[in-house]
């Protein structure tokens, strides 16, 4: 078939390329020399006829001229490569050598079963009696508490002076000379303690004594803070008691109601760089431990007559609200003048989970004021919110939260049809600013309505204002008596003093006074005792190294957030939130996982067989796997213990080495010496022994191995012998591989730069030992991203080595770039078969460039390369035409393996699509490559720079030079809440300027969480050989793609592009570090989660007494007053700020 020449004018070098015949439309037309042509490229692909595929395109008969290759001929040319890459994995991989090995010492070793229900049930009762000796510990303390407090007598006039304690934090305000305790000379007499270090506590302790925290904005001479430090010395003595009684526990924590916070053993308070706000009473543990969950919806006036001042400490108290609420509460904002509306994008009650409170403070700063109070609208919009039974809400505590700066109406004809005479919604109400409006009306909708009314005059009161409801919630806890004494166990978070992931125990402690014979029983809550237990400890109780490499455990709670997982790895912790990753979004979603999910927070026993897809350690795969789930409630809490397990994991060995000669055989081959002969040993970093110093640097390991070997036994009391006895067996037998197969082989002959073996015992032996100088994988085998997926694959598994795009291309120098190749070894003894090693090669990425092309071409054994001639008529090929056709070798997640495009290895390792972007589109839209998109919930982020507008700090109200010039404004309160403003922003600037973890001044704090969006390419369901064009117009190219046998590679050939009009899209697989990236959280409120609250709930006592629900007056501020305190200010003299005492901490006397 004739071919007509190409008209084009452009010039190719070498054999002039003449032009292919277009299907069905004749000659294929040239490029318009004006440009591309307008409008968006097509990316799609069009598969041609199969009958067409066949037909040889040849060049017109005596020109010059080639034709891209046929279907068989591409099929050829992969079964050479398959061939030789089965080659040289079966001479040097020694797969097969291992399982003789492994059969020749069938008598040094056990094969032990997994039995996953037995499994699972041991561990979730090992769990049990671990959190059962916290809460007896638990109980003793808060029964203690109870007693001290009611036979403590309540002293007016005690001092500072009579009170002997540590103050956690006096070290560090010695330290800072701006100290208020400095500034004045502390009247305390304050404790100095010596400290040792604890590596249980990873701090500095004293067994002897505990120590006091007290928040920076409560003056701890006050006389209720003084009364609270002396009853609760007496707990010190229970705190010891307790550990003589248990070893292990930790920190023994009771957080007061009154914000005083006594802690055991005694250790120095962490101090921030910027200001202290660490409140115990805005801890999660302690928000889940004093009250029952919230169904709470807040309402904020923004009718014109809200000051600008006014409004910014609104929303000030608004966030600070919402930090008062766990992930057991529900939670709406809403503005109101004439009506109401949501100030966010959440239409009715959504989850108070760090997210949905991000998105609510990002909208609150939003808020407007203008138009006219309507209280009217906004408690009715408040009450049908939590009328709303269709969707998921706490169904417990139901309140309502307004912050206004003033009204006359009652609106009592909105309580009589929503809330009377039942008054199941508490209503609070907040004063705000300072204003000389009648607060009666204020004070009497909380009255009337169960509630508390509080008033808000400057930045100083906010805190303590917005977390003083949490009192009147705790009425009912206190009042039901010993029905409500139930141990809760918290979500993860971080602990304040060091330790890292924790959960805490928590138990209410009530006030048992009563105010005479027969009077009513005393409703307040006292505080709320906690017990916390690592994350670490609860993991030593589980299975480390029996599952093997891609089996675990796991553990949820009743909001499905995980307990335990591998992937359970935040990279920043702020630890005023607690650590909430789901399940399913620790794993990769499916509707299988859902199930299982809704099983365990429902409490119930399971097994379940699934196909699933799991995401590699290095997060650059995907695979397709099958897993074994069992699951079993951890009985007297609230989680529940799942086990994962892949089918090749049933079983795994145990070594038997009794004989000691043997031992001592094997275990010289882990020395250096003799590492030049049997090549170089890299050992997993695991706990074989108590005393075994652990160091990153694994040459420093095995140096410390060694060295403690020559003082212990393998069966040394202080070693775990189960991982000692397995690591020498594998050292012996790796060095049989190396004595049997390696030893006597010439690398160099097949272009290798290295071979290796690693095992479950945790050995990884390169061969030979100069190889080891390049060697970048973790030495720990189970933390190998090519050793897990070798066991989850069959066949040879290639990893080129890692390139991030915005890096530079590898270095090609003394060829020390390789590819790694892997696979798995598996072993059959009678019925059991597990995979305990996995074996591979490390290929020279430039000569098996080389080599690619010469497998990927017409030449036969060693044969010049066939070229045509004036006359001939051929095909092209991988090397003699490698400036005409680009020829691929990508992996299953899409990334480059082998080009015979020199220019091309330096690319190695890159996803493919910034190397030919138009090709591996082509490959994803015909099937060849899937997508799979997630998000990362754990990632950290760089903070981002305020946004400030203009030259005023934000948050600062600047008035006009009208203001100043008119007399009304500075006798109105807008003046005085001004100064107000600037006297406690000396202390509390970081409120109104930064986020308040900033403001902790942790050093975790400085890159805040986000969402990341990640996504990862797997082969599709194609899997056969295909002729495919890529339909672009002028840009047309024809490919050829198949999937290599037994390996993880996608062979492609295809021609080079001929123009650059044809950049329809580009596939990204680099992570998006966005948070606006992340899933639209308005969205997902939509179709929540299935969850469970606690079982508890204690909302209602008929017994009651709501008569106590706040007081204050309202005055017009005298402009003589105002004159006199602006002049203390401007001569820098301002008064000693006073605590803040309302009618809460004045009825905390005893």
């Amino acid at each position: 078939m004739a071919v007509p020449a190409r008209t084009c004018g452009a010039s190719w070098p070498g054999p002039v390329r003449t032009a292919r015949p277009w299907p069905g439309r004749g000659p294929r037309p040239c490029p318009d020399p004006r440009g591309p042509a307008s409008g968006p490229a097509r990316p799609l692909s069009l598969l041609l006829p199969p009958l067409l595929l066949l037909v040889p395109l040849l060049a017109a008969p005596g020109a010059s001229a080639y034709s891209f290759p046929q279907q068989h001929t591409m099929q050829h040319w992969a079964r050479r490569l398959e061939q030789e890459i089965d080659g040289v994995m079966r001479i040097f991989g020694g797969v097969q050598q291992l399982r003789e090995i492994y059969k020749d010492n069938r008598n040094l070793f056990e094969i032990q079963e997994n039995e996953p229900q037995k499994l699972v049930e041991k561990v979730a009762g090992d769990i049990e009696s671990l959190l059962d000796r916290k809460v007896q510990a638990l109980k003793r303390l808060a029964d203690a508490a109870e007693n001290f407090q009611k036979a403590h007598r309540w002293q007016d006039n005690i001092k500072e002076e009579d009170i002997m304690y540590y103050d956690a934090k006096a070290d560090a305000e010695l330290d800072d000379p701006e100290s208020e305790d400095v500034e004045r000379g502390s009247k305390t007499s304050a404790l100095r303690l010596d400290f040792v270090q604890d590596p249980n506590f990873k701090n500095k302790v004293n067994y002897s004594y505990t120590a006091v925290q007290i928040p920076t904005d409560i003056y701890k001479g006050s006389t209720v803070i003084l009364n609270e430090l002396n009853w609760t010395e007496a707990l010190e003595n229970v705190f010891i008691q307790n550990r003589r009684q248990d070893p292990t526990l930790l920190w023994q924590v009771f957080g007061s109601a009154t914000g005083v916070t006594r802690y055991y053993p005694a250790t120095p308070w962490r101090a921030p760089k910027k200001i202290d706000l660490y409140d115990v009473r805005r801890r999660p543990w302690y928000i889940q431990g004093a009250s029952s969950p919230k169904d709470m919806v807040i309402i904020v006036d923004v009718s014109g007559s809200v000051s600008g001042l006014t409004l910014k400490l609104m929303k000030t108290s608004v966030c600070e609200m919402l930090d008062t609420l766990s992930d057991d509460d529900y939670v709406n904002v809403a503005s109101f003048n004439e009506k109401a509306q949501p100030v966010s994008c959440f239409t009715h009650l959504v989850q108070a989970n760090v997210r949905n409170k991000k998105v609510f403070k990002e909208a609150v700063q939003g808020m407007v004021a203008k138009g006219t109070t309507g209280y009217k609208a906004g408690f009715e919009y408040a009450f049908d919110q939590l009328q709303n039974s269709n969707i998921t809400r706490a169904n417990c505590n139901k309140m309502i939260m307004m912050f206004t700066d003033g009204g006359e109406d009652r609106v009592q004809d909105v309580f009589e049809k929503y809330n009377w005479p039942n008054r199941t919604v508490r209503v609070f109400t907040f004063s705000v600013g300072q204003h000389n409006y009648d607060v009666t009306p204020l004070q009497w909708m909380a009255c009337t309505n169960k509630g508390y009314y509080f008033e808000i005059p400057s930045i100083g009161a906010i805190r303590i204002n917005t977390q003083e409801y949490l009192d009147v919630l705790g009425r009912p806890m206190v009042l039901a008596g010993k029905e409500a004494k139930q141990v809760q166990w918290t979500n993860v978070y971080e602990d304040a003093l060091g330790l890292g992931l924790v959960v805490t125990g928590t138990l209410p402690v009530f006030n048992l006074t009563q105010d005479g014979p027969g009077e009513k029983k005393n409703q307040l809550i006292l505080g709320v005792m906690g017990i916390d237990v690592a994350l670490n400890d609860i993991k030593r109780l589980t299975p480390n190294y029996t599952l093997g490499a891609n089996g675990y455990v796991f553990a949820i709670d009743l909001n499905g957030y995980v307990l335990l997982h591998p992937n359970l790895k935040p990279q920043t912790t702020n630890f005023r939130e607690p650590v909430t990753l789901d399940f399913l979004d620790a794993e990769l979603e499916d509707e299988n996982k859902e199930e299982i999910r809704r099983s365990m927070i429902d409490g119930n026993k399971g097994h379940k067989q699934i196909r699933t897809l799991v995401k590699s350690l290095d997060e650059r795969y995907i695979d397709e796997v099958i897993r074994n789930y069992t699951w079993v409630p951890i009985r007297s809490t609230n989680y529940s213990l799942g086990l994962v397990l892949p089918p090749y994991s049933t079983f795994y060995l145990q070594a038997n080495l009794s004989d000691q000669i043997l031992q001592v055989k094997y275990f010289e081959f882990l020395l250096p010496s003799s590492f030049e002969s049997e090549g170089h040993v890299f050992i997993a970093p695991r706990e074989y022994c108590k005393d075994l110093n652990a160091s990153d640097n694994n040459t420093e390991f095995l140096k410390n191995f060694i060295e403690l070997m020559e003082k212990v036994t393998p069966d040394s009391k202080q070693c775990n012998n189960f991982l000692l006895h397995n690591l020498i067996l594998d050292t012996g037998i790796t060095q049989q591989l190396v004595e049997r197969v390696w030893r006597d082989q010439d690398l160099n002959t097949y272009s290798l730069l290295a071979v290796f073996a690693a095992t479950d015992g945790g050995i990884t032996r390169v061969f030979p030992n100069k190889a080891a100088e390049d060697w970048t994988e973790n030495p720990e085998p189970f933390n190998a991203s090519f050793y897990r997926r070798s066991l989850d694959n069959h066949g040879y598994i290639f990893k080129p080595p890692h390139q991030d795009s915005l890096l530079r291309p590898l270095e090609l120098e003394n060829d020390t770039v390789g590819v790694l190749v892997s696979t798995a070894v598996e072993l059959s003894l009678g019925r059991r078969t597990l995979r305990p090693a996995v074996v591979g090669v490390k290929l020279d990425l430039e000569a098996w460039a080389e080599k690619f092309k010469v497998l990927a071409s017409n030449r036969t054994h060693q044969d010049q390369p066939q070229k045509c001639g004036p006359s001939s008529h051929c095909e092209m090929d991988c090397e003699v035409n490698n400036e005409d056709l680009l020829c691929v070798l990508i992996d299953d997640g899409g990334f480059l393996v082998l080009s015979n495009q020199n220019h091309q290895w330096d690319q190695v390792g890159r996803f493919f699509s910034e190397v030919d972007a138009n090709l591996m589109l082509a490959l994803y839209n015909n099937s060849f490559y899937t997508r799979k998109e997630s998000y990362d919930y754990q990632s950290a982020c760089a903070p981002q720079p305020p946004g400030n507008l203009g030259a005023a700090p934000r948050g600062v109200f600047v008035p006009t030079i009208a203001d100043f010039l008119n007399l009304a404004w500075w006798t109105s309160a807008a003046a005085w809440s001004l100064f107000q403003q600037l006297l406690y922003g000396l202390i509390y600037h970081s409120w109104f300027q930064a986020d308040p973890a900033e403001a902790e001044g942790s050093p975790e704090t400085r890159e805040s969480s986000c969402v990341v969006k990640q996504t990862q390419y797997y082969f599709g369901s194609v899997n056969a050989s295909y002729n495919t064009i890529i339909d672009c117009g002028n840009c047309s190219r024809l490919f050829h793609a198949q999937r290599l046998t037994n390996t993880n590679l996608l062979f492609v050939v295809a021609e080079k592009p001929l123009c650059s009009q044809c950049e329809a899209g580009r596939l990204l697989q680099k992570e998006t570090h966005c948070p606006a990236d992340g899933p639209e959280q308005c969205e997902l409120v939509q179709r929540p989660r299935y969850r469970r609250g606690p079982h508890i709930c204690f909302d209602y006592n008929a017994t009651e007494d709501t008569s106590d629900c706040g007081r204050g007056a309202s005055f017009p501020p005298s402009l003589g007053v105002l004159v006199s305190l602006q002049l203390l200010l401007l001569l820098g003299l301002p008064p000693r700020p006073q605590p803040q005492v309302h009618s809460f901490a004045a009825s905390r006397r005893l």
